[in-house]
């Protein structure tokens, strides 16, 4: 495939690097890389071993120590450079991201589009890393505070999402003075590694300014590098992508030794549809944010909480769109869905059903592996509808796959806002409705308890312009746009006396 030769992402593949510099020589076991797409081996990755990560840090603190004392303009005139190399390789680089994950072509190309976007975005940060001035209760002084760079910041991605969590942290944290130690998932090395390679051109044009160990690359084990990353007090803010379950752990060993973290953990997202929704409306955003990424977004829809005025109508909109889609190589700009990200997933989907049924709820639509021409990874499933009850434990959890419930609710919309927060996890939310009263409710502090809710869109395809993250258990942390910058700084407040007496807060006198 031409797009691999263009990434230089070879049969065997180093997986681990200071910027331009590979390590070769300490390499742990090595990794294949399937594509769920054909079930076909891409390539292999050199993992790195603990000796390697320790290397990898050490290079990183040093880098650090230069690249915070350079201009945060220049910084940004880096990151600058980094969006344009990303937008020379957008097609191969989408490609690759489609082929590793199994996500359609337009999307994998909209998440490097999303990289590009968060670059200019930090570019332009890069000037308005602001504080704020204070007014003084003594007199001759002025109080203000003001923000520096953290230092190494360890960012740690989930398959599904390859390349464009990292670019949220790395831009940012490129531009706030700090150095990025990058530890993608394992199902989905290759894109990083295109990344680094990408990165590398950059990196070596601008050699004078650019310390090597600025974005470093770890392709490894849990054990090998993510217990090292989560336990080193090196590094003091951990960015993690992954499941509840993994965030709990990372926070609990961060915040034993003080760290920070910024945690992206698992969505539970619902779309609310009233009597006044346009369904047709609806109905499109639902089934994308349903299917697209073949369920597997953070931000994926989830669960539709529909008035029972409309439930039958909604339930057979949604039907009669799941029989158009069109599943198959996600390559195929003509398909609009593709395989799960592997077998393990497959059985998930195929367990979560299961308990749908034995718990009451009932198949509406779909419900079965696909089989045959086309579908020989054994990866590609049929996106399926279930009519349930909020309560139930599976529903309660989130599946990784497309399945989506459908849940009733009758009388006003607090109800249906009642049914929606009741569930652990509060990431991205959304209310289809023509009715003021209704989605002002549902904006409001007694609506939607996630970290997103929106007006007449859905749940998936944020914009990066705004803070991206939840509540609850997805974990409360802020990438991206707003002022998620600030995360990536620590804040420091400034008191200058430029009089010649002594003045004490509080009008305390100290006379000696």
């Amino acid at each position: 495939m031409e797009f691999l030769k263009t990434l230089r992402i070879e049969k065997e593949n180093q997986g681990v690097s200071t910027g331009q510099n590979w390590l070769d020589g300490e390499s742990g076991p090595p990794l294949d890389v399937f594509s769920p797409a054909d079930g076909k081996l891409i390539a292999r990755v050199l993992t790195a071993t603990e000796a390697a990560y320790e290397k990898v840090v050490e290079k990183a603190h040093q880098a650090f120590l230069k690249w915070r004392m350079v201009p945060a303009p220049k910084r940004g005139e880096i990151v600058r450079q980094i969006s344009n190399q990303l937008r020379v390789y957008k097609d191969a680089l989408g490609a690759l991201v489609s082929y590793e994950t199994g996500k359609s072509l337009q999307e994998g190309k909209g998440e490097v589009q999303e990289m590009i976007d968060i670059c200019d975005f930090a570019v332009g940060q890069s000037r308005q890393l602001y504080g704020f001035t204070m007014h003084s209760e003594r007199q001759e002084h002025r109080m203000y505070d003001q923000y520096h760079p953290l230092g190494v910041v360890g960012v740690v991605t989930a398959f599904n999402f390859p390349v464009a969590p990292w670019s949220w942290n790395a831009s940012l944290a490129a531009v706030c003075g700090d150095v990025v130690l990058w530890k993608p998932s394992s199902k989905s090395p290759l894109s990083a590694i295109a990344v680094q390679h990408i990165l590398s051109d950059v990196i070596k044009d601008n050699a004078d300014v650019v310390p090597e160990g600025l974005f470093s690359l770890v392709v490894g084990s849990g054990r090998a590098v993510g217990e090292n990353l989560l336990n080193d007090r090196r590094i003091p803010l951990v960015s993690l992508t992954g499941s509840t379950r993994v965030g709990q752990h990372a926070a609990q060993a961060v915040s034993a030794r003080f760290g920070r973290t910024i945690l992206e953990l698992g969505g539970n997202n619902a779309i609310i549809v009233t009597p006044s929704a346009d369904l047709a409306m609806a109905v499109t955003a639902i089934v994308f944010g349903a299917v697209g990424t073949a369920g597997q977004r953070c931000t994926s829809t989830r669960r539709v909480i529909v008035h029972d005025s409309i439930y039958d109508k909604v339930a057979g909109s949604l039907a009669k769109a799941y029989e158009s889609i069109r599943i198959g190589d996600p390559l195929d700009p003509k398909n609009h869905m593709g395989p799960l990200i592997d077998k393990g997933a497959v059985e998930q989907y195929r367990q979560a059903l299961d308990q749908v049924t034995a718990q009451g709820g009932k198949i509406l639509y779909g419900g079965k592996v696909l089989e045959g021409d086309g579908y020989a990874s054994g990866c590609y499933v049929q996106p399926t509808l279930c009519e349930v009850q909020n309560d139930y434990p599976i529903v309660q959890s989130e599946t990784f796959a497309p399945i989506l419930y459908l849940i009733r609710y009758s009388g006003d919309v607090s109800e249906a806002i009642a049914i929606h927060n009741d569930v652990p996890q509060g990431l991205s939310s959304a209310i289809f409705s023509n009715d003021i009263r209704e989605t002002e409710q549902f904006l409001s502090a007694a609506g939607s308890d996630c970290g997103i809710a929106n007006v007449n869109i859905g749940t998936s395809g944020a914009e990066i312009g705004g803070a991206f993250g939840g509540e609850k258990e997805t974990g409360g942390g802020r990438e991206s746009g707003s002022d998620a910058w600030k995360g990536y700084m620590r804040r420091q407040t400034n008191t200058i006396n430029y009089g010649r007496d002594l003045p004490l807060a509080q009008g305390i006198e100290f006379d000696i």
